[in-house]
């Protein structure tokens, strides 16, 4: 049963706004519908067009068993995204991307290795010994491994799919993902590039409403995937 995307829900959130017209890529024109006091307007069946598409190969991915990640460091919707994450099983990044995420992967496999055990020996009682002052550091540590590469927890090679939630904030991301041969989806506004994107999805990329919005419709593709590959089983 593919996922319903409510135009109207669309419409409400804001998703119809672009950027000043003229802060836009020319690329974009064949996604707008026109413009409103100096702001471009989406054509908003285009969107729900491309979003049917991208939330259609979400459902595939997940059937058949491969990796996601999604990358969404935005502050109004970086909440939502770690809350689709926790639901759904994916990977994420809400964190800074870091340079070589993709194409240094050996290197995040040491990092992603090192969170692992250095938890399992702080849960085991292994640092009792230490003194105070050195279990606070290691701490620390762990904080701080947590929060850049615990969304990447159990993940052994680069993702199949990535979902890119602003393109021209995660530039680093949409290169490395292109480098590596690896698809993505993205959300695009109007001034960015949407070339760089296997599944662009055009709408505005600042409207927390209709980030949230989207990214609970790929929620429901994915768990919808996951429902498929079950009834497999």
């Amino acid at each position: 049963m593919a996922v319903k995307i409510s135009l109207k829900e669309l419409l409400e959130s804001g998703a119809h706004f672009g950027h000043q017209t003229k802060r836009w890529n020319p690329k974009m024109q064949e996604y707008l519908y026109g413009s409103q006091e100096g702001v471009h307007v989406f054509d908003l069946t285009i969107t729900k067009e491309k979003l049917d598409e991208a939330l259609s190969l979400l459902t595939q991915t997940t059937k058949e068993g491969k990796a996601i990640l999604l990358v969404c460091t935005k502050k109004q919707a970086k909440a939502k995204a770690k809350e689709v994450a926790a639901t759904t099983g994916i990977y994420y990044v809400t964190e800074r991307w870091l340079g070589g995420t993709l194409t240094n992967f050996e290197q995040i496999d040491k990092s992603l290795r090192k969170l692992k055990e250095m938890k399992e020996k702080m849960a085991a009682k292994e640092y009792s010994h230490f003194t105070k002052k050195e279990r606070l550091l290691l701490e620390k540590e762990i904080t701080r491994l947590e929060r850049f590469f615990g969304g990447l927890s159990g993940l052994e090679r680069p993702p199949s799919l990535m979902i890119i939630v602003d393109i021209r904030r995660e530039i680093g991301a949409v290169k490395e993902a292109r480098k590596m041969g690896i698809e993505t989806i993205g959300i695009v506004d109007s001034n960015t590039d949407p070339t760089l994107i296997d599944y662009p999805i055009p709408m505005n990329d600042d409207a927390s409403k209709a980030l949230e919005y989207v990214l609970e419709l790929m929620q429901q593709a994915i768990m919808e995937g996951k429902k498929k590959t079950s009834k497999k089983k």
